[in-house]
């Protein structure tokens, strides 16, 4: 059955932060495209491997809860990463207000 629904990824480029959600890490990564389903972004050279962990993702006004479902290396070492949104759970919700308030209480 042919899909009838097709939502596009847009050009979004902007500097972003990659949270892996169940070790705290911190990644600065630069977006390159967006949908309401997902993001596609890269990762400097010497990023580690995050396919299949559960990532939060800061760029700009933008905050996405995904999945990372692609994670290729480039020639120049760089990785192309592309994630899946996922709704927010409560627990994800509680994390992001408590730091984007700075109450850091972990």
């Amino acid at each position: 059955m042919e899909e009838r629904r097709r939502i596009d990824r847009v050009k979004y480029q902007a500097k972003g932060v990659v949270v892996v959600c169940d070790t705290g890490e911190k990644y600065f990564v630069e977006t390159q495209n967006v949908s309401p389903l997902g993001i596609g972004f890269t990762m400097p050279a010497g990023s580690p491997q995050i396919m299949g962990k559960d990532i939060i993702i800061v760029a700009d006004t933008l905050i996405m809860y995904a999945d990372v479902t692609r994670q290729v290396q480039k020639e120049d070492g760089s990785f192309e990463v592309g994630i899946s949104a996922r709704k927010f759970t409560p627990e994800v919700l509680e994390y992001l207000f408590n730091h984007i308030a700075g109450n850091d209480e972990e």
